[in-house]
C-alpha cells in the first residue's frame, strides 16, 4: 500500500502543473448590489489535474479593471462570514494594480479586504463574499455578490477604447 501511495504522490507534483490549464470564465451580476458595483466578471481560473478550479486573477468585464487575487489569507476571515455561508475559500486580494480600488470598492473604510468564494463551477451560479478588516481589528462582512454563469471565453476579454468586449461562448 505505501509504494503505491508514494507512487500516486509523486505523479501528481509531476502532472499537476503539466495538466493545468488556464480557462476564463465569465459571469453576470444576478441582484442589484451586484450590479451597482459591477455589471459581470470573469475569473482567470486555472483548471487542475483533477478539476479543481483555482482563482488567479478578477476581471471586470464592464469597466476593463482587474486585480489579481491568491488563495490564502487570516481563518478570521471565515469566521467572519453569516452563519451557514457555503463560500468557504480565501482569496487575499492583492493591493498592486487594480486591487486596492477593488478593497475600496467592495469594504469602504476597511484597511485591508479579502474575497470568499465557494466551489467554482462552470455552468452554475456563484457568490461571493467580501470581508474586511477594519481599524479597530475587527474583521466584518461588507458585501456578498452574486452571479449567474455566462460563458467560457476562448481568449481573455480584450478591447479597445469605445468597443465592447468579445461575448464569450456559452
Amino acid at each position: 500500500m505505501r509504494p503505491f501511495l508514494i507512487l500516486l504522490l509523486a505523479f501528481s507534483t509531476v502532472a499537476g502543473p503539466a495538466a493545468a490549464e488556464t480557462r476564463y470564465l465569465a459571469y453576470d451580476a444576478s441582484d442589484r448590489v451586484t450590479q451597482a458595483l459591477t455589471r459581470g466578471i470573469t475569473l482567470e481560473a486555472e483548471r487542475g489535474l483533477f478539476g479543481a478550479i483555482s482563482v488567479r486573477r478578477i476581471i471586470s468585464t464592464s469597466n476593463r479593471g482587474s486585480a489579481d487575487i491568491r488563495r490564502g489569507g487570516p481563518d478570521a476571515v471565515r469566521q467572519a462570514l453569516p452563519a451557514g455561508s457555503p463560500e468557504y475559500a480565501v482569496y487575499t486580494i492583492t493591493p498592486e494594480g487594480g486591487g486596492r480600488g477593488l478593497s475600496r470598492a467592495l469594504c469602504p473604510g476597511a484597511d485591508e479586504a479579502w474575497m470568499v468564494l465557494g466551489r467554482v463551477r462552470m455552468g452554475r451560479p456563484m457568490s461571493i463574499h467580501a470581508v474586511g478588516r477594519w481599524p479597530d481589528g475587527g474583521y466584518r462582512p461588507c458585501v456578498r455578490l452574486s452571479y449567474n454563469w455566462r460563458g467560457e471565453w476562448a481568449l481573455p476579454p480584450e478591447s479597445g477604447p469605445g468597443e465592447d468586449a468579445a461575448t464569450p461562448t456559452p
